[in-house]
């Protein structure tokens, strides 16, 4: 499994884009259209987020990760997120979300930041595993309850 900035890999930002939009804004009822992620990721460097890291495995997009600014409106003193944190099915169970984790971690350690936050809205359990450290509950317009995390980088 390989892990790369997306802005290396152009021809496949539409990829990415789609399983952004049926993960992270189909499902959630978002009025964001798929043109707006397109847009969203396709101005990307490594340096400034958003940043979106994928996984590779024999050349085939198996998984994504982003990093943004701010994830959270009611939170902006926390920054940078890991946000739209993504694996195929079919690749489940066989680490590559920890492997787009660490890599995001790296990143982000790179850019200079000692802490790196994510909100979740069921998935909460996973990441206390990997050693999150949990920040609070929040409510947001959309969700009753988000779950803040934060890792510490050292």
């Amino acid at each position: 499994m390989e892990i790369d900035f997306l802005k290396k890999h152009p021809d496949k930002i539409n990829e990415v884009s789609k399983m952004i939009f049926k993960e992270f804004v189909e499902k959630t009822g978002s009025s964001k259209k798929f043109e707006d992620v397109v847009n969203y990721i396709s101005n990307e460097m490594d340096t400034t987020f958003p940043i979106t890291l994928v996984a590779f495995e024999n050349g085939e997009c198996i998984g994504t990760v982003s990093i943004f600014e701010n994830d959270l409106k009611i939170r902006e003193k926390y920054k940078p997120w890991l946000a739209s944190l993504y694996t195929k099915p079919e690749y489940r169970g066989r680490s590559v979300g920890k492997a787009l984790i660490d890599k995001t971690i790296e990143v982000v350690k790179d850019l200079g930041f000692n802490e790196l936050y994510l909100r979740t809205e069921d998935a909460s359990d996973y990441y206390r595993k990997r050693g999150w450290i949990y920040v609070e509950t929040v409510s947001d317009e959309k969700y009753e309850k988000i779950d803040v995390f934060k890792k510490v980088i050292y």
